[in-house]
């Protein structure tokens, strides 16, 4: 992608911003009836800045090396980056362009700015997205990547249903909550005793889930990766699944 089409996504972000229209999904952990705000932006923007900000850089390595991305040219996603700070470790660790997909447009203008701040400006574009009804063509990106959103979606079926879709023959998804397997034990026990103990949900109940709707959906080449399980702190790492659509 050139800057032009960077101009095309922030004139599409000027018009999602000015519509009165309400989304169905939610924003990071907000719950807001009148849709996303730009509250609810800030307050996800001083967590990615804060408590946070040690999971980027290594669940980036983490994506970048399983997926095989150093030097793959092509197209990312983050669905449901928000601030893009996941989106600006990548870009530090991949030669592709990266696409930040919310549904909040507030995120957007920080995302630009920090984009810009650490090199990596011309490497990236945003555009609001749904994540039941993806804004892209079939068989757009090599990559799609996530995390902390997919337990947002209203229908998740849907949403990785979408996901397979917009991959290229031969591409990966990588989608999950929680923490990289790269992440010191010491530094997520810390992290999650600051949040209270972490997000309260089943890790195993998520991966049965998450399994079910894979297998429906015909994905064959999949796993679902549960980092440093019954690890010696008790620290929940998350759940975080994998897949790749067959090359022709």
């Amino acid at each position: 992608m050139t800057v032009p089409v960077r101009r095309i996504v922030m004139t599409a972000l000027i018009v999602s911003i000015g519509a009165t229209a309400v989304a169905s999904e939610t924003d990071k952990g907000t719950a807001d009836r009148k849709g996303p705000t730009r509250a609810a932006a800030q307050r996800m923007i001083r967590a990615a800045e804060g408590s946070l900000s040690p999971v980027y850089a290594p669940l980036a390595e983490e994506m970048a090396a399983r997926l095989d991305l150093a030097d793959r040219p092509g197209i990312g996603i983050d669905l449901g980056s928000g601030p893009g700070t996941l989106i600006v470790e990548l870009c530090k660790r991949t030669q592709m362009h990266w696409i930040n997909a919310d549904i909040n447009p507030h995120f957007f203008p920080y995302f630009f700015a920090r984009a810009d701040v650490e090199g990596c400006g011309g490497q990236v574009s945003a555009i609001r997205a749904d994540a039941c009804a993806l804004p892209f063509r079939d068989g757009f990106a090599d990559v799609v990547v996530s995390r902390g959103s997919f337990h947002f979606w209203p229908d998740l079926t849907k949403s990785l249903r979408e996901i397979y879709r917009v991959l290229k023959p031969g591409g990966a998804a990588y989608i999950g909550r929680g923490l990289p397997e790269r992440m010191p034990l010491e530094t997520a026990k810390r992290l999650r005793s600051k949040a209270g103990g972490g997000p309260k949900y089943d890790p195993a109940e998520t991966e049965q889930r998450l399994r079910r709707i894979v297998q429906t959906l015909g994905i064959e080449d999949y796993h679902v990766h549960r980092p440093r399980l019954n690890n010696p702190k008790g620290v929940n790492y998350g759940v975080w699944l994998e897949f790749h659509k067959p090359a022709r």
